[in-house]
Formats: structure tokens, sequence, C-alpha cells
């Protein structure tokens, strides 16, 4: 199935989420568009909680181009919020709910927000951190009132942003406008915000009508957060195109899953990497009986092959799809139709939106079947990120001979089916979740114990990363690994709290003593190396 690789520049379909929403109010009216924990929202009643939520931040003083961070929990709210700073022509900062500290003081204050809106309990980790914050004027809370004193800033309840006012704003969104910033994992350092236009994130949700071949009969569930792009994009967006409905649920619980699918009727799912293999294997019970046969596909990635046919024949499926491949800065890079037979092991095809090569270390394209760094340039306007905000230096960086460098290493083969090979850069991908090994050693090394860390991937049986930290003692310390998890807890977000930890004397190290993190990630789990789910320690998700 051969496809063209050289094709001309388009304009393609340039479009705005403020203009998704309102074709799709117009044109479905009534009918049900959101379910989030059995209350339910029309397109219409949708786009009106939107408009309010406008005037409401509007009168605060947000304004077009001005960023507002959200730091909140899977809501119906949390769509109308993001939807509303969209209208205003403002840019949504959705942070990762598991941030704290240093790793969320980065994020908020490299956003620059005067306005941060946050669940009651995420609302005293900002408060915690307001003094480093200096262009931080605002907090809205939602739900009941946070145990917050001498705040500086203004502390106001959610039901301040709810104006009577259900008029669409008068303001100008053009396809090129910034619509949101979604933070990297910060893979070489600290994370960056990558820059997405209101018609980058509409091309992605294209894409996933083309991948999934939804159509407005289709009840998408989801269990996967609204600060990441997969949600927001392949979800939420992508059905509003369509004009299909929604399911949200709070966050994934193997015990509830069936029941919900059971109550939502849903006819497709989108999860993500360990979800799949932990339902495949998970206990029978009678609503997953009762739904056997009711689900006609389930997506994501990664989506091994033989637990895509335990799918199939246990839960009666017909389609189990890992089609594609993209990254915060362009996605999807490739895909697979719908309907499309996948050769095993790939990750979709070329498409039409991009340009996308493998190459050696001059750049230099390579053969089929030969695997090398993946590099893309698009072939229609805003469809890939427009840089990293705030750091044009980091942004030319990768921009190599005008060619987005993805860091990552891939091959096509003869036929143009992708197969992604491997992580040049250094960071790890844990349960859906990018961790930053550089933000994680700038914490451990905090520890007054500790000398020097380094912190990288091995591979566990479901073929994710886990996070491994290798850590050297000051001279004279005494400390256990159990003891130095436990002080992670509170220093790091859950993710990345470390699932294995060694002491050693010293790391494997280069002439020039940088330590050789491929020698550290080729040992993996030595007898030496204390792991965290043996020891009974049990992390919780806040």
């Amino acid at each position: 199935m051969k496809t063209e690789n050289s094709k001309p520049w388009s304009m393609g379909h340039q479009d705005t989420v403020n203009a998704v929403l309102r074709r799709a109010a117009e044109k479905h009216g009534e009918r049900t568009f959101l379910d989030f924990l059995g209350d339910e929202y029309s397109f219409t009643e949708v786009n009106r909680r939107a408009c309010r939520l406008a005037h409401g931040l509007s009168a605060l003083g947000v304004a077009k181009g001005d960023t507002v961070v959200t730091v909140l929990d899977n809501s119906a709210d949390a769509v109308f919020i993001w939807l509303a700073i969209n209208k205003l022509g403002a840019v949504s900062v959705p942070v990762n709910t598991a941030l704290k500290g240093e790793f969320l003081r980065h994020q908020v204050g490299d956003a620059g927000a005067t306005v941060i809106i946050a669940e009651h309990d995420y609302a005293e980790r900002v408060a915690a951190i307001a003094e480093r914050l200096p262009e931080f004027r605002t907090l809205v809370y939602r739900g009941p009132q946070p145990a917050i004193n001498g705040l500086r800033q203004d502390l106001l309840p959610w039901a301040t942003l709810l104006s009577d006012n259900t008029s669409e704003p008068d303001v100008e969104i053009k396809p090129s406008d910034l619509a949101m910033l979604i933070y990297t994992g910060g893979t070489t350092g600290p994370s960056k915000g990558c820059m997405i236009s209101h018609n980058y994130v509409c091309t992605m949700a294209h894409q996933m009508v083309r991948l999934t071949g939804r159509t407005e009969e289709a009840i998408t569930w989801t269990p996967l957060p609204l600060f990441h792009f997969n949600a927001i994009g392949s979800t939420v967006l992508c059905n509003l195109i369509v004009g299909a409905r929604v399911a949200l649920y709070t966050r994934f619980s193997v015990s509830n899953f069936w029941p919900e699918i059971e109550r939502t009727e849903a006819t497709d799912v989108a999860l993500l990497a360990a979800m799949f293999p932990m339902l495949a294997k998970a206990p029978d019970n009678d609503a997953m009986k009762c739904c056997h046969g009711q689900l006609f596909a389930a997506w994501g990635a990664p989506f091994p092959p033989d637990i895509q046919a335990i799918w199939k024949e246990r839960f009666g499926l017909k389609y189990t799809v890992a089609g594609g491949f993209g990254l915060s800065e362009c996605s999807l890079l490739t895909l697979l139709p719908f309907g499309t037979e996948a050769k095993p092991g790939s990750s979709g095809l070329r498409n039409e939106w991009f340009d996308v090569r493998i190459v050696d270390e001059n750049d230099l394209e390579l053969p089929p079947n030969t695997p090398g760094e993946i590099i893309v340039r698009p072939r229609m306007p805003h469809i890939m990120f427009e840089g990293y905000w705030r750091r044009p230096d980091d942004t030319l960086k990768v921009m190599k001979n005008l060619w987005f460098h993805t860091g990552d290493i891939g091959k096509f083969d003869e036929d143009d089916y992708f197969y992604f090979v491997d992580r040049k850069k250094d960071y790890l991908r844990r349960r859906g979740e990018n961790i930053s090994s550089f933000e994680v050693e700038n914490a451990f090394r905090a520890h007054e114990a500790i000398e020097d860390v380094a912190a990288h991937a091995v591979l566990d049986p479901m073929g994710e990363d886990e996070l491994k930290v290798t850590i050297v003692l000051k001279a004279g310390a005494q400390l256990s690994e159990e003891s130095l998890c436990n002080w992670s807890i509170d220093q790091l977000p859950y993710y990345a709290v470390p699932r294995y930890i060694e002491l050693r004397s010293d790391f494997p190290r280069s002439p020039v003593g940088r330590i050789l993190k491929y020698e550290l990630r080729d040992q993996g789990v030595t007898p030496m190396t204390w792991d965290r789910e043996k020891s009974g320690i049990v992390l919780k998700k806040r």
C-alpha cells in the first residue's frame, strides 16, 4: 500500500475550536453530547455554559492572547472552561494534577498566567508556591473553600465565573491563533510549553475521525485526563466534529470499567498503555458479560497484538487499533485509516498532512527498513506546534536544516508502514505520563545525603518504561532505599516516584566524566536493585 511521500503544499482545512463548537451546537442542538457520571449536557448547553464562563473570565480581565492555567480533575466543568478560554481567544494551559512543588511552579510560572483555576485541594498547592509566581493575580477554586491563609492574590469561588450572559463573545479568532499550551515531559531540560494553534488541534481531531471511523452514532467512553492532548483532541473535539457523544470518567478503574460501559451504552473506548492488559486479565464480572459485543472498537497505544487478540475474543470487539504515531509537537505523523489492515508491530502509514523522513546523523535520508531519526515538516499551515512558549532558542535547536527533529528513532518499510524503534531523547514514558529525568534528578539532588543521581528507564514485563534512580551517596551518609522512596513521595508527582532504587559507589562514566545512562538502562534491574512494588509502599494518585 505505497503512498506518495512528496506532495505539494496546500491550505488544507483551516478551522478553529470555536467554529467547531458553534457548528455542532447549530446542527445537533439538544442532542446529548457530554455525559459525566450520569449528568448529561446537550451540544447547545455545552456551548451556552462555555459562553457564560467566557464572560466570567472576561470580567476578571482575561483577554485574547492571555494564558489561563487550569489544574482540574476530569469533569464537565473542565470541558466548559477549556472551551470558554478559547472563546475569548485566550490560551488554555491544562496542567497535570499530579504536579506539586517545583514541578508545578515551573509550568505555572513559565506559562505566565495571571488567572489560575484549580480544584480546591490543588488550589492549596498553588498557594504554597504563590510567592514565586510574579505574574499570578487571581486564584479561582472549584469545590469547597480551601484552607488557605495569607494569600496575597485574590481567592475566588468557581461561582464567580458563572456570568448570566450566554451570548457569543465578540472576539475574532483565526485558525493560526493559539488555543493551548501543552507541556512536554522535559526530556533534556525543564519541560517546555508546546504552542498549539486552533487549526493544529482541529487537524488532530480530523485525523482521529479518519483513524476511528467515528460517526454521530458513536458513544466514546474515556477516563483519560483532560490535561492531556490526547483526550482533548482525539476524543472531545473529534466527537464534536462528527456530532457523537462523549462519556468522561474521573480516572481509570478496572472494577468500574464494565459497569460504566454498561451504564453509558458506549460503542468505543479510548484508553492508554497498561489499561489494556489490566482489563484483558481481570476476572469476569456480570457487567462484562452483559456488554459482550457492545463495544465496536478500542483505541490507544501501545496495544500489543496478543492483548488485542484477547480483547476481540473475550469482549467481542471488531476493531482494536493502535494505528498512529505522534508527539505533542506534531500529531499525527502516521496513522492507519479506519478499516486498513495493520502490519504486526507497525504504527500507521504516511499521510497527506506531514512529510516524514528517516535520516542518519548527517540528515541524509535512509532506505526502507533502516532505523534512523524521525524528522518532519508540515504540508499545510498550522498543523503542528508553533514553537516552544517563550523559548525561541529551544525552538531553533529542534529545527535543524528547517526540519523538526523529533529525537526519536523509527523506520518505514517498503510499503510505507511505520515502526517505532526507540527513544533518542533521554526520557521515560510510564502509563501514559512523560517523565523528565532532568526534573526527577533535580528533585533527588535536593536531598542532603545524595552526592549524584541518574534517573533512567528499565523495561517492565508489560512492555512499558519503569523509572529507576541510581544513586551515589555522600561520603559517610547512611540512607535506606525505602526511606528515600518515602521521602520522594512528598517531592514528586505520584507517576514520577521511582519503582526501582539502587545505591552505588559510582556510575559508569565517559572519559570526560559524564554518566553513561545507556549502560544503566542496559543493566536494568540488578540483584542490588530495590523494588518499591515488593516493599508494600502504596502510592496515592493525588
